[in-house]
């Protein structure tokens, strides 16, 4: 696939792990995500509204200038509303924009979730000695960002402090900064942990390239 970042973005903050993993214990995991779901329901929400909306427009066209033959009213309006209705869910493909104004906020949270839990199985992000390790993943389409400790850290790492981290990454992840958006949270991650945690200086039992994911 494609890569999210560039090479300049990625070798910045492969650094930038490395150096936190050093300064806290933990052994830190970055990670993009293309989005978390394929969301199906979207184009067909999207189809809907512009069936509906050409089916209004086409109802007050046909009492405010009716055509003479209702067969050809039927055949306009069919085709309005269809054309409509395919408009907007083929835009819900080719603008995430458009289409993320068909995904509720709660259904994003769930989602983007659930992938970064399943992301830390898979990649077997527990297999550390101590339990101290750390997912950061961000879902682009969704907008969306999970802090995912690891047990050894989950005391620490509570949800006011993952909110923190969160609220700092947000401006950058608004405007599609997205390496900026993984530097603040980097910051904040070793800032709160290195305040909070005291490890002994890591082996290096996670690798420290970021991962990259289009996703669903």
């Amino acid at each position: 696939m494609k890569h999210i970042l560039n090479d300049e973005e990625r070798s910045r903050l492969d650094k930038q792990i490395v150096e936190a993993e050093k300064r806290t214990g933990a052994q830190i995991v970055l990670a993009v995500i293309g989005r978390s779901d394929a969301y199906a329901e979207i184009p067909w929400k999207a189809f809907a509204l512009g069936a509906s909306l050409a089916g209004l427009w086409a109802l007050l066209m046909n009492i405010s200038w009716p055509l003479t033959s209702p067969g050809a009213a039927v055949l306009l309006a069919v085709v309005t509303v269809l054309t409509a209705g395919a408009g907007l869910a083929l835009l819900c493909i080719f603008s995430p924009d458009f289409a993320r104004l068909f995904l509720h906020a709660h259904r994003a949270d769930v989602e983007t979730r659930q992938y970064a839990e399943s992301l830390f199985l898979s990649r077997q992000l527990f297999a550390t000695r101590e339990r101290t390790s750390v997912l950061l993943l961000i879902s682009l389409f969704e907008r969306r960002v999970v802090v995912l400790p690891d047990t050894g850290l989950t005391k620490n790492l509570n949800q006011e402090t993952i909110e923190d981290i969160i609220k700092h990454m947000r401006p950058y992840l608004a405007t599609g900064r997205t390496a900026h958006a993984l530097e603040a949270g980097l910051k904040k991650l070793e800032e709160f942990i290195s305040a909070k945690v005291h490890l002994e200086p890591p082996v290096n039992e996670l690798p420290d390239s970021i991962i990259e994911e289009k996703g669903e």
